[in-house]
């Protein structure tokens, strides 16, 4: 199939798009490279440099069989700061890409969402069923497109599918591209926070120590990015005409924050001084996501533990290091 990845010169945008080429499918990548990066575009992609509303219809062309969308702003505290910004690039970045995709004829969609459209979830783990309640403007925008796919498959009978999924971990390693990971120029991410550091001993900073889990750090579900990009291109065989569908992706178990402080000990051989801090407001004490459905329709699970994640990405941090 010939493809779109929007946001494909980011970190799993850009993942995606190699395993689609690996896969033999032929990729057109779009990105304005406002937070991606150039050399993050797989090597036998297309590229194309400008934003969803000035470029969706000539990436698109008139033979693209669908689109993988990541191009989005998501730094919830920057939405907080800039909400319009958010609307603006999320949502109405999305309806410029819907609208050329109907002028070109292109109904199939795959798109990333989030689980901060659940807000603080009532139960955990957390099923597709839960109440939609986002808590940022950024996990509102995503919302807002997860709704605007379900109308348009409903008004225009594409075939849409939104996966939602909390930390995204590790990284891809393909003979062609070498390493692709995880590289943020402002990192929010525990893993590339500490894993980025150079020097024997490295620093982090745990937000909370008294929440009602195990060791009293909050707990989170991490993904590898390479289990992730394979959940897209099951997706991308399951979409339908007329039909939207929603899943979760997750370990199912998740991992404190002291456990990967651990495992990043482990991996590195290094010292990790963890400075202990109050915790943050609105944090919860645990999101954990259930993958049942996804598991059950489209036969997907995670493949990768915490310490294939790290491995992986400390690999990453290795391969762009001064030598």
């Amino acid at each position: 199939m010939k493809l779109l990845v929007t946001g494909g010169a980011g970190y799993i945008g850009g993942v995606v798009a190699a395993k689609l080429i690996a896969a033999g499918h032929r990729v057109t990548v779009l990105d304005d490279l406002s937070t991606g990066h150039a050399d993050a575009v797989p090597a036998d992609a297309a590229f194309l440099h400008g934003t969803l509303r000035d470029e969706a219809k000539a990436a698109l062309g008139d033979d693209t069989d669908a689109v993988l969308h990541f191009a989005a702003k998501s730094l919830v505290g920057e939405s907080v700061q800039y909400p319009q910004l958010y609307w603006s690039t999320n949502l109405g970045g999305t309806l410029a890409l819907l609208d050329a995709m109907r002028e070109a004829g292109t109904r199939k969609i795959v798109f990333s969402s989030t689980a901060a459209v659940y807000g603080q979830p009532e139960q955990i783990p957390v099923t597709e069923t839960a109440a939609t309640r986002p808590t940022s403007p950024y996990g509102a925008s995503k919302l807002a497109v997860d709704t605007t796919l379900a109308e348009y498959a409903r008004m225009h009978g594409f075939g849409t599918v939104s996966l939602r999924y909390f930390n995204v971990a590790g990284a891809f390693r393909t003979d062609r591209d070498g390493w692709l990971g995880e590289r943020h120029d402002t990192e929010t991410h525990l893993i590339p926070n500490v894993l980025a550091q150079g020097g024997d001993t490295l620093f982090v900073r745990i937000n909370g120590t008294d929440y009602p889990t195990p060791d009293g750090t909050c707990v989170r579900d991490y993904i590898h990015v390479a289990d992730l990009a394979d959940a897209h291109l099951l997706a991308l065989d399951a979409c339908e005409p007329g039909r939207y569908r929603v899943y979760n992706l997750g370990n199912g178990a998740g991992f404190s924050v002291r456990e990967v402080i651990d495992v990043c000990r482990e991996v590195t051989g290094r010292e990790i001084i963890a400075e202990e801090g109050p915790r943050r407001p609105g944090d919860p004490p645990v999101l954990v996501a259930s993958s049942e459905r996804i598991q059950a329709e489209l036969g997907w699970s995670a493949t990768h533990d915490l310490r294939a994640m790290v491995a992986d990405a400390w690999q990453f941090t290795l391969s762009r290091a001064p030598r």
